[in-house]
């Protein structure tokens, strides 16, 4: 029987989704305040297996808080996180010590920074910051590192004879396939990209664009997708959340919401990017 249940929760519904397995990723409830800010407002988050979700809206709208969250960077006040894997058995995340939520964090979810410095070792080799995730996972044959690493930058369309040059000396869009490179290195349920064109020349997002798209019809992996730029969710995602002041005010289809957004803030963003 066709799975009926999982209607996406929004200030809007349209019509139920009919699914025929659970989600990959469910987060309920999400709330994060610092201090008197409340970042994160009830937020419900559900992308299922080979699903690119984008998450849209202006600075301080909530959608990095969230992408923190579901990488088990932060803690939220309040909520829950689950992810369908065998291993997990619909574990509640949040509910698990910071060592085994590091060992999760590491296997099985990948993430590329808006910012390079945040996720590689700019004075490690390329190579390196690959094989450094591989070595935290407990491979130790630096035989098997080296290939691995070579694997996982060839997939990025990394150019391999700048294998053993560090991230510091290397252009801002080779910068970010060292980082998607790493990100994928352990082949995790899910991959989270934190505006990953920002800052990139036009030809560069289109190259960082292809491959993500290319990786995601090969690997057919869950993507959740934080921008600003409507043309690149336009491109990746499958179904957009809109965020404004810590708040989910509208989701859906990605061309619908872009095209026929009902939500009056959507509708503000959209036409100001047209």
């Amino acid at each position: 029987m066709l799975d009926t249940s999982n209607r996406l929760s929004s200030p809007r519904f349209d019509a139920p989704q009919l699914v025929t397995t659970p989600p990959l990723l469910r987060a309920m409830g999400l709330h994060k305040q610092y201090g008197r800010i409340e970042a994160v407002v009830d937020v419900n988050v559900v992308a299922y297996s080979g699903e690119v979700l984008g998450i849209v809206g202006e600075s301080g709208s909530g959608k990095s808080t969230v992408l923190r969250l579901l990488n088990l960077e932060d803690m939220p006040d309040r909520g829950t996180y689950t992810l369908d894997l065998p291993h997990l058995a619909d574990q509640d995340l949040y509910g698990l010590d910071r060592f085994k939520r590091r060992e999760i964090q590491i296997m099985n979810i990948g993430v590329v920074y808006q910012n390079p410095h945040l996720g590689l070792r700019m004075r490690f080799t390329s190579s390196g910051n690959v094989a450094e995730r591989l070595l935290i996972a407990g491979e130790r044959s630096f035989t098997n590192l080296r290939q691995a690493a070579r694997d996982s930058l060839s997939t990025s369309e990394f150019p391999l004879d700048r294998m053993d040059d560090p991230p510091r000396v290397l252009s801002g869009g080779m910068q970010q396939r060292v980082q998607l490179a790493k990100a994928l290195a352990l082949k995790p349920a899910l991959l989270l990209l934190d505006e990953p064109t920002t800052g990139l020349d036009v030809s560069v997002q289109a190259l960082v664009l292809d491959t993500l798209k290319q990786l995601q019809r090969e690997r057919h992996m869950t993507i959740i997708l934080v921008s600003h730029d409507l043309g690149v969710i336009r491109i990746l995602a499958d179904r957009v959340m809109v965020m404004r002041h810590g708040r989910v005010v509208e989701q859906g289809l990605t061309d619908q919401i872009l095209e026929d957004p009902q939500d009056a803030y959507t509708q503000q963003l959209v036409h100001a990017k047209l």
